[in-house]
């Protein structure tokens, strides 16, 4: 649950999240873009196998200017708005539904209050997210390696997307409801609040996840050869170690924190201002 406004009808809870959830989704690309794109060359790209964050930044504003760390932001400004708010219609929808199944409400021991109706309306966001956002990936990351693409292979990397996008929110789901349930009035705060608690969420999820992330640039990018998921998995860790798989991960942090943190202040407002207006009733 992302909110705590009251609940309605599954369905209007499902087109309240689309709505909002594209607020959320443009917001979070215009911040966290170009610390996207340095991320993406240090995992990806071939020249920047080694470079520091700094120095990818300042090489690719020397070579191509500023516009070069907004290349291949247009696939994720249109599509980001696009794939997270279906994510969010997905949860809110999925989660308000589940009210009619006692066992679904039933608190998970050890968990401090962890519903599974949370595991399972996140499974399903995150898989409505991967079938969304896959080709616009692949679309932004060969955009920003300086590489062109084709409809043909749009899907290419769908299963590490998938992998990748389903411990990503589900473990953002989880964080955020415990927030909600646990630090209620810092939760329902106009912007601190917001910006703190999504911000941590979904860059503690990000460093659980990262070691996919790196595969899923890679197998995108066209970095190296095609292989299985599990043989580069392998062949990064022989040959660069656990830092390999974690590449990228300082740009990666700051985009997470900001971005995530700035576009919940949005979208919280935004459902707030929904109850206010009087589409819940």
């Amino acid at each position: 649950m992302t909110h705590n406004e009251d609940r309605q009808h599954w369905l209007k809870e499902g087109a309240i999240g689309l709505t909002v959830g594209v607020l959320y989704g443009t917001t979070n690309v215009m911040v966290g873009h170009p610390l996207d794109t340095i991320k993406t060359k240090m995992q990806a790209q071939k020249g920047f196998e080694n470079t520091s964050m700094v120095r990818t930044c300042l090489t690719t504003v020397r070579t191509q200017g500023v516009i070069g760390l907004y290349r291949g932001c247009v696939p994720p400004l249109m599509g980001s708005g696009i794939y997270r708010s279906s994510q969010f219609a997905a949860f809110e929808a999925v989660y308000t539904y589940c009210d009619r199944y006692p066992s679904l409400k039933k608190e998970i021991p050890g968990t401090f209050g962890l519903q599974p109706r949370v595991l399972f309306a996140g499974a399903l966001a995150a898989t409505t997210r991967a079938i969304i956002e896959s080709p616009l990936e692949l679309a932004k990351i060969r955009r920003q390696t300086g590489q062109t693409y084709q409809l043909k292979g749009v899907y290419k990397g769908f299963t590490v997307t998938w992998i990748r996008t389903l411990g990503l929110m589900g473990t953002y789901f989880i964080l955020i409801d415990s927030f909600r349930r646990n630090l209620p009035h810092l939760f329902s705060s106009p912007i601190l609040g917001p910006f703190l608690l999504s911000g941590t969420a979904a860059t503690l999820a990000w460093w659980l996840i990262w070691p996919f992330e790196t595969m899923k640039s890679q197998v995108q990018g066209n970095f190296g050869k095609d292989m299985p998921l599990k043989q580069r998995l392998a062949l990064t860790l022989r040959e660069r170690g656990i830092v390999g798989l974690y590449r990228g991960i300082g740009p990666g942090t700051i985009r997470s924190f900001l971005a995530n943190g700035a576009s919940m202040i949005v979208m919280s407002n935004a459902q707030k201002m929904v109850t206010k207006m009087g589409l819940r009733d």
